[in-house]
């Protein structure tokens, strides 16, 4: 390493938040990337430790201490070179992944671990900046047609592979731009849509076609599935026209709380509300948008997607947001020494919670209350834990005041009707069932159909789903011509 001392001389620098009251003024990112010397210093606090844990730490085995060291001697242009070998669009992994690859990080048994995910922002940006992300057209042309079924980082990382190696790749997405749940899902203020946008760009210049508004089978009568698909076709019509299929759509059917009440109005998916804030930043109009302005907001889910919740519902000007989790109130500092370097369970406040947000653990909700067929609060009750089973707590019912409630309890499954389209089997999740084995990986149980991201290993990170289209790529290649040079 460049500075073998590193470590011990620096301290961890974040990256800097715009101050509350200007970002919750609109949508726009608000997190101040590193410059140029602070990320170099990080970059500097990188060990030499021998086995570096972060590479497994992160799902697209992303070779961290070498860009790390690139970064610190000023070396930019083969950091991303580093960066993009393992990873097709680490401007979506530098805004909204967890960076399990800190928890792994080996400076976190008993400090700060490196800024791994600011220095990955850091480098795509500078590489962005200075013109040096450009298409890669492959020379080759295979002859091969290969049908893609949805947009999100799975579907866009598997069609920029299988484009480079020659194939024919079109991928169908259901809504009106591409993007899938980091479209339509990720708020604005997370991630702007420009990035996909420019990726579209190069994907598009690199052979790429996208066909959008279109929907690949059928959602079931009465989905809450957003969709603004204007034409469909059938995945009868896929298998003839393509001589390989990969279904990488999202994890979509949200899991429900059937208790006493849901059928009120005003209570919704997270992914009914949190689309339709997208749509209106894009430009687009949304008929009868679901707001929060001025209401007494319940977030039921205290994961990623409640959050999301929470600082959409700040920004629209809600009287007050709770957030609800089942689970107890986890510890402030995880015990490294338990936990490391597998994720650890430990508090963690979100740049939403910091905008304004009650937060409540250990609760669940017993009943929906209402007037007039809408919804005005909810019943709840403390829970423990006793004997591995969870109990409630005597005496501790109340209400809470709500005009809006949002589900954010995550995933169960991808779109049912989808999979039974293409007739592929399902795992005892609803999943499509396809293993991740070196020979014949990601097939399903029809001949030519892939599965990856979402649709086959269920609700994950984007950098999860990133990994898979890669890997799904190359057995699709692997099954068109017998072999690939694509990195596994």
């Amino acid at each position: 390493m460049g500075k073998v001392t590193g470590f011990m001389e620096f301290e961890r620098n974040d990256e800097g938040y715009a101050p509350v009251q200007s970002r919750l003024k609109n949508y726009k990112e608000f997190v101040i990337g590193l410059k140029v010397e602070e990320a170099r210093t990080e970059g500097a606090r990188c060990m030499d430790c021998g086995t570096p844990f972060c590479n497994n730490g992160c799902p697209v085995n992303n070779i961290i201490p070498d860009f790390n060291d690139l970064v610190y001697r000023d070396d930019w242009r083969n950091a991303i070179a580093v960066l993009h070998s393992t990873n097709n669009f680490p401007e979506f992994t530098g805004r909204i992944c967890p960076a399990p690859c800190e928890a792994a990080c080996v400076l976190n048994i008993n400090n700060d671990p490196v800024g791994i995910k600011s220095i990955e922002h850091a480098i795509i940006d500078r590489a962005w900046a200075e013109g040096w992300v450009v298409p890669q057209v492959s020379s080759l042309k295979t002859g091969k047609k290969v049908a893609i079924v949805g947009s999100g980082p799975a579907g866009l990382a598997a069609a920029q592979q299988l484009a480079r190696v020659g194939h024919d790749v079109t991928v169908f997405e259901k809504n009106d731009t591409v993007g899938g749940l980091l479209r339509y899902g990720i708020p604005d203020f997370k991630m702007d849509k420009s990035h996909i946008d420019l990726r579209a760009k190069q994907l598009q210049a690199e052979g790429v076609t996208f066909k959008t508004n279109v929907m690949v089978g059928e959602l079931p009568k009465g989905s809450k599935v957003t969709n603004w698909a204007k034409a469909s076709i059938s995945p009868a019509q896929l298998q003839q026209d393509f001589d390989a299929v990969l279904l990488a759509g999202g994890s979509e059917q949200s899991r429900d709380l059937p208790v006493p009440g849901r059928d009120l109005d005003g209570i919704h998916f997270a992914m009914e509300f949190l689309p339709q804030q997208n749509k209106v930043n894009a430009g687009g109009k949304v008929k009868d948008q679901i707001l929060a302005t001025g209401k007494h907001v319940i977030v039921i889910g205290g994961g990623d997607t409640g959050s999301d919740c929470v600082g959409t519902s700040n920004r629209h000007g809600a009287a007050s947001v709770t957030q609800f989790e089942l689970l107890p109130r986890p510890p402030e500092e995880e015990d490294r020494p338990l936990t490391w370097p597998y994720w650890p369970i430990k508090l963690r406040t979100s740049s939403s919670h910091d905008e304004g947000c009650e937060r409540e653990f250990a609760i669940a909700t017993k009943e929906f209350l209402g007037e007039k067929g809408k919804v005005t609060g909810v019943k709840t009750v403390r829970i423990e834990l006793k004997d591995g089973k969870i109990t409630e707590v005597p005496g501790t019912e109340q209400v809470l005041k709500a005009d809006l409630v949002l589900l954010a309890m995550g995933f169960v499954n991808p779109v049912e009707t989808i999979l039974s389209g293409f007739g592929v089997d399902k795992d005892n999740r609803g999943n499509a069932r396809a293993s991740t084995d070196f020979i014949g990986g990601y097939s399903t149980s029809v001949d030519k159909v892939f599965a990856a991201g979402d649709m086959r290993r269920g609700q994950s990170l984007v950098v999860w789903a990133i990994r898979e289209g890669r890997q799904a790529a190359r057995a699709i290649d692997e099954y068109l011509t017998g072999s690939s040079v694509l990195p596994r």
